[in-house]
């Protein structure tokens, strides 16, 4: 007798191939799911790591900005012009700041997107983060808080009032991270390198800042750019009166630690002002992490039209802005004139 064999037919091969594939997936539809779901899980960031982080960073600039001041090596130079024709300068202060910043939490968080006022090819990748998260924070801020890295954007100004700093109005410069999630200011830390006090605030979980027990609803006092102000005194007058003291000062994270209850230790160098207005362009370097610090008080920072600032990829803030914290925005948004700072 022939041996028996068994044929096949070439749909018989394709059903057989078939639900061998299907076996394999079957058996290994499980394991290759939960990898994917781990790897998704080792690439979220913890928000509350990433506040320490910038803490440590605005820290370590300011380390840097101090230490050149002091050595007096500013070599300054210009590069460029504001809209305004105001003189942008860098210093060796802004240069060494930003190497520290920025190369702190790019190695840290290399996913995240980060923006700092000052580029640099220079790469450390020798600085890394201590591993350390403070404990006010941990005391503040219980448990981890996870979210998505293509959601973030970091806005860094390793060296605000440059100008400032130039003239050695120190009391005006700070150092300065914000986290966006989704284009909103949740993290802010504003750090002054003179004076060693550093303002935090993780919007809607805790910040070492408070608002003031009172504001004047006028507003009575109203503080705006020395280097950049352009017609925003007659514009506040128009809006307020002219019985409106105006302050003008430096560096826009300095003008938002006016409008806060600062501690005693820095209430003696700090302006106080129930108001900050700015009328033409301005970075969102500049003005993200003062956003958050306001956020976390039910304070607002808006255009002068009182529409949100988005804080996500797009630099440039056209619309000017009007800053607050307990008084009724919208009421001092409604008494302020038009005004398009593209056109002036």
């Amino acid at each position: 007798m022939a041996p028996m064999g068994i044929r096949l037919s070439p749909l018989g091969v394709a059903v057989f191939c078939l639900l061998g594939v299907g076996v394999i997936y079957h058996l290994y539809a499980g394991v290759i799911s939960s990898r994917l779901a781990a790897f998704r899980q080792r690439r979220k960031v913890d928000l509350r790591e990433l506040l320490a982080v910038s803490i440590e960073a605005a820290v370590l600039g300011g380390k840097e900005v101090k230490k050149v001041r002091e050595e007096n090596g500013l070599n300054e130079k210009t590069k460029g012009k504001t809209k305004e024709g105001a003189k942008e300068l860098l210093t060796t202060g802004d240069l060494k700041s930003h190497r520290k910043m920025f190369n702190l939490l790019k190695n840290t968080f290399p996913e995240v997107k980060v923006y700092s006022e000052e580029h640099d090819d220079v790469v450390d990748q020798t600085l890394a983060w201590s591993r350390n998260i403070p404990e006010y924070v941990l005391e503040k801020i219980k448990g981890r808080k996870e979210v998505n890295p293509e959601s973030i954007t970091v806005w860094i100004d390793p060296l605000d009032a440059t100008q400032e700093y130039t003239e050695n109005l120190v009391k005006y410069v700070t150092t300065m991270v914000c986290v966006a999630l989704e284009g909103k200011p949740v993290i802010g830390v504003i750090h002054r390198p003179f004076t060693g006090f550093t303002a935090w605030a993780f919007v809607g979980q805790a910040s070492n800042m408070n608002s003031r027990s009172s504001y004047s609803a006028t507003p009575s006092k109203v503080i705006v750019s020395r280097s950049h102000s352009g017609q925003v005194k007659n514009y506040i007058r128009e809006a307020f009166g002219n019985g409106t003291a105006i302050t003008e000062a430096g560096g826009a994270g300095y003008k938002v630690l006016s409008l806060l209850e600062m501690p005693p230790s820095e209430a003696g160098s700090i302006d106080q002002a129930d108001l900050y207005v700015h009328i033409t362009f301005i970075k969102k370097w500049d003005i993200c992490a003062g956003a958050a610090l306001l956020n976390a008080q039910g304070g607002h920072m808006t255009t002068l039209k009182g529409e949100d600032i988005d804080y996500s990829e797009t630099a440039l803030n056209t619309g000017g802005l009007v800053a607050s914290v307990g008084v009724d925005h919208k009421a001092i948004v409604k008494k302020l004139p038009d005004y398009d700072p593209g056109k002036h």
